[in-house]
């Protein structure tokens, strides 16, 4: 049983940053993605970013320049350093990975960022 553990969201100003982290525990497997998604209210879930386990990255266009995210195969740990946040970045984000047909979602960590 895979288990992911979410942890480093809040609530921030206008302009300031957070960091979210993403534990995976459980069976071992071998992960080929890990990513962020999240989801406003009333809106679809999104694709915030994503890194292969071949170091590849993948931005949405709405946080190019803000987020980065970096993984640590070694810790099974993915990370969202997320900078410069906009109101419109409210959201509950999801940790994701894939580990070849299986894919394994995160409870979610609420993210509000004040005006």
């Amino acid at each position: 049983q895979v288990q992911l553990v979410e942890s480093g969201g809040g609530l921030v100003q206008a302009g300031g940053s957070l960091r979210l982290s993403c534990a995976a525990s459980g069976s071992p497997f071998s992960m080929n993605y890990m990513a962020w998604y999240r989801q406003a209210p009333g809106k679809q879930r999104e694709l915030v970013a994503e890194v292969s386990s071949g170091g590849a990255k993948t931005y949405a266009d709405s946080v190019k320049g803000r987020f980065t995210i970096s993984g640590d195969n070694a810790k099974n740990t993915v990370y969202l350093e997320m900078n410069t946040l906009k109101p419109e970045d409210t959201a509950v984000y999801y940790c994701n990975v894939r580990a070849g047909i299986f894919v394994y979602w995160g409870q979610g960590t609420q993210v509000t960022v004040s005006s």
